[in-house]
C-alpha cells in the first residue's frame, strides 16, 4: 500500500514558483542610486511637493508598462520603467500639476516604449518623449513659471515650499545678459527644474554610473566636446546668443542630459565609432537651439534627433567597417 502513495507523491507536479511584477536589473538599480542625491536636493530645494511628484510619476509609469506587458507580452515590468520616472521627474519645474506630469509619463511609456515592443526596442529615450510632448501641448506650466528655492536652515525639509514665482531661470538670465552667479548655478540654490539645478550632485552622480560602466564614456565625452568646442568659438567672437562655456555646462539640464539620458543604453548609438557621432551630434545640436532659437534649454530636442539618426549612424558606421574589412 505505500509504494502506490509514493509512485503518487513522485508524480505530483512541482508548486508553480510565483512570478515578480517587477525584473530588478543591476546596471538600472545603479543609475537610480546615483539620482538619488539629486533627489534629496530637490526637496531642499523646492520641497516634499517634489517627493511626491517622484511617487506619482513612478505609479504612473509602472502602471502604464505593466498593462501593456499583461495584455501583449506575460513579461514582468522591468526597473528600467523606474529610470525613467525617475529622469523625467527630475526634468519637470517644481509647481507643475500633478496630472500634467502623469499625462507625460503615460505619453513617454506608451508612445516612447511600448509601441516599439517594450523594453530594449525603443527608438527614443521614454523620459524625453513624455517630456517633449508636455511641453508642447502645455507650454505654459512648463515654461513660463518657475519658484526660487526655499532658502533658510533645513531648507524644505522644515518649511513649507515657497509660493514666489521668479521670471525666469538662471540660463534664460544669462541670455538676457543679466548677471548670475555660477557658483550657486554648480551648487543648485538657483530657480530651475526639480533635479536639474544642481550640477554637482548630477556630475558626481554621473562619474559613478561611469566608472561602474553603466554609462558609455564615450558618448558622455564627445558631447561635452561637440558642445564646448563651438560654443567656445561662439561665444569668443560673439555669434548670436551664445552664452560663455561655463554656464553652458552647469546650467540647462546639460548634466542631466549627458551623463543620464544621451547614455541610455538602448536609443543611443551601438558602435563605438557611431557614440562619438552621436554624442558629438547631440553636444553640436544642442549649442545650437540655444544660440540661433527662443529655447535656452535645447538638450531634450537634440537628444531626440539623435535617437532619430542613430540607427542611420550605425548602419554606415558597420557598413563601412565591412568595405574596410574587405579590402
Amino acid at each position: 500500500m505505500d509504494a502506490p502513495e509514493k509512485k503518487q507523491s513522485a508524480a505530483a507536479p512541482k508548486p508553480t514558483k510565483k512570478k515578480s511584477l517587477i525584473k530588478w536589473q543591476k546596471p538600472n538599480v545603479n543609475v537610480m542610486y546615483a539620482l538619488i542625491p539629486a533627489i534629496i536636493a530637490s526637496i531642499y530645494f523646492f520641497g516634499w511637493r517634489s517627493l511626491l511628484m517622484l511617487a506619482v510619476v513612478c505609479i504612473a509609469g509602472f502602471l502604464t508598462e505593466f498593462v501593456f506587458l499583461k495584455a501583449y507580452y506575460k513579461e514582468p515590468v522591468t526597473s528600467a520603467v523606474f529610470v525613467s520616472c525617475f529622469l523625467f521627474t527630475l526634468s519637470l519645474p517644481p509647481t507643475l500639476p500633478l496630472w500634467i506630469a502623469v499625462v507625460g509619463i503615460v505619453f513617454g511609456i506608451a508612445f516612447g516604449k511600448m509601441a516599439f515592443g517594450g523594453f530594449g526596442r525603443n527608438i527614443f529615450n521614454p523620459a524625453l518623449t513624455g517630456r517633449a510632448f508636455i511641453y508642447i501641448s502645455f507650454g505654459g506650466p512648463l515654461t513660463a513659471a518657475w519658484v526660487n528655492h526655499i532658502g533658510g536652515g533645513g531648507g524644505g525639509f522644515v518649511q513649507y515650499a515657497a509660493d514666489a514665482v521668479t521670471a525666469a531661470t538662471p540660463m534664460m538670465r544669462i541670455t538676457q545678459g543679466l548677471d548670475v552667479s555660477r557658483l550657486t548655478m554648480f551648487f543648485g540654490n538657483e530657480a530651475g527644474c526639480l533635479g536639474e539645478t544642481s550640477a554637482l550632485l548630477l556630475l558626481l552622480g554621473g562619474i559613478y554610473i561611469v566608472y561602474r560602466k553603466y554609462a558609455n564614456w564615450r558618448i558622455v565625452l564627445s558631447t561635452f566636446l561637440g558642445l564646448l568646442v563651438p560654443q567656445t568659438v561662439f561665444w569668443a567672437f560673439g555669434i548670436g546668443n551664445a552664452i560663455d562655456p561655463l554656464s553652458a555646462i552647469i546650467g540647462g539640464g546639460f548634466m542631466m542630459g549627458a551623463f543620464y539620458m544621451t547614455t541610455d543604453p538602448v536609443s543611443a548609438a551601438q558602435t563605438n565609432t557611431g557614440r562619438w557621432i552621436y554624442g558629438a551630434f547631440v553636444g553640436t545640436v544642442t549649442m545650437l537651439i540655444r544660440t540661433f532659437s527662443i529655447w535656452s534649454g535645447g538638450m531634450m530636442f537634440a537628444i531626440l534627433l539623435g535617437n532619430m539618426f542613430n540607427p542611420i549612424i550605425d548602419y554606415y558606421v558597420k557598413r563601412a567597417k565591412s568595405r574596410g574589412t574587405a579590402a
